[in-house]
């Protein structure tokens, strides 16, 4: 008899993750299987035992779990309790180093282990593409240092010029939004040096940026008498419900209370 509690699965407008995964296991147990892409695990309760290159191993809460492509495994529960986890499936071509998985496809860091999970929590909020993005080339870093056995400090990210291009890029495509991948085709750079030396630079992130220029284009247009719904897709969200929560992050009201705000000052 197999237990499943949830099971959400879905693709993201995320180039490089093929599928997200969440589920909540009681008594599921995986027969001998494989992939043909990057399984990138966490747990949020509960343990995993599997078994791959014939090798037993398990995944904890306090662990980050990445299995290799085309390398057999199998899953199961490690005690009657079950298990919550979140998988992302990525894009075989994004790492290397299969050995390096096998030989220890569980790690025990929580940098990556946070980063992981922003990326799913970006990944769960339709129009967050490019923060979604921007957490996913950290993680893909902090993995390939792993998977090299390189992890120490980070490169050092101090370019003003190549800062200021980035601005100008999200300045010009505040409608439209660009990818992190066009952006750092455009600017000749990797995506993660490029997050990284706007961040500091700016002391914001990218994503960020480009979210309060939306909010301030959407707040003209509320005040110029445009639906919330409307002022919402002009200004480059992905819809009401998503301007909504960030107009009232950075504002404290929502954009319909906003635009009827003035109306006893107007002439």
């Amino acid at each position: 008899m197999v237990g499943v509690s949830e099971v959400t699965a879905w693709r993201p407008r995320v180039s490089g993750i093929e599928e997200v995964f969440h589920a909540h296991f009681t008594d599921h147990a995986y027969p001998m299987h494989a992939h043909g892409v990057w399984t990138l695990l966490i747990v949020d309760a509960g343990a995993i035992t599997y078994e791959l290159g014939g090798h037993a191993h398990g995944s904890t809460p306090n662990s980050v779990t990445l299995l290799p492509p085309h390398v057999p495994h199998n899953g199961r529960a490690a005690d009657p309790s079950g298990f919550h986890k979140r998988v992302i499936y990525l894009a075989a071509d994004l790492l290397t180093d299969l050995g390096a998985a096998v030989d220890a496809p569980a790690v025990t860091d929580p940098l990556l282990r946070d980063r992981v999970h922003r990326l799913h929590h970006a990944l769960r909020r339709p129009g967050e593409e490019l923060e979604a993005q921007s957490r996913l080339v950290f993680v893909l870093e902090r993995l390939r240092g792993h998977l090299r056995r390189e992890i120490g400090a980070t490169q050092e990210c101090r370019d003003p010029a190549l800062a200021g291009s980035l601005r100008d890029l999200l300045d010009a495509r505040v409608r439209t939004g660009i990818t992190l991948e066009q952006a750092a085709e455009l600017l000749h750079a990797d995506p993660a040096y490029l997050v990284r030396t706007f961040s500091r630079h700016f002391g914001i992130a990218p994503h960020q940026y480009l979210i309060g220029r939306r909010v301030e284009l959407a707040r003209r247009l509320l005040l110029s008498g445009c639906a919330p719904a409307q002022a919402a897709v002009t200004a480059g969200f992905h819809d009401q419900p998503h301007l909504t929560r960030h107009f009232k992050r950075m504002l404290g009201t929502t954009p319909a209370r906003f635009a009827t705000s003035g109306r006893t000052h107007r002439g």
